[in-house]
């Protein structure tokens, strides 16, 4: 199991860590919401939790709690720039569907 980030999330990532001047990493997550079921959250760490996964990539931590972990398997997280607009994207492979808006996905049955 793996959950990765691009070099230009982990630049946007690092920025607002140095900037804050404490915490772990940044904590990758999800929960039910949304108009498809689930939707990301990012957030930063101060500490674990029993039951985290630490992953490293570019120097960061990113931190996933157990019942996120099976949603999140294989996701990259990428920080972009379309015109005015910017934000993370997150590729999951394991996201049946997205919604309209792209704020929430569901995964398909187990």
């Amino acid at each position: 199991m793996a959950i990765t980030m691009t070099e230009s999330a982990a630049r946007h990532i690092g920025k607002y860590l140095s900037q804050r001047k404490k915490g772990l990493g940044i904590r990758v997550g999800v929960k039910t919401t949304g108009c498809s079921g689930l939707a990301y959250v990012l957030e930063y760490v101060d500490e674990l939790g029993k039951d985290d996964t630490v992953f490293e990539d570019h120097g960061l931590k990113m931190i996933v709690d157990g019942k996120s972990l099976a949603y999140l398997d294989g996701t990259q997280l990428d920080f972009v720039k379309e015109g005015l607009n910017e934000g993370f994207k997150f590729t999951n492979p394991n996201a049946a569907s997205e919604c309209g808006c792209g704020e929430s996905f569901n995964v398909a049955k187990r």
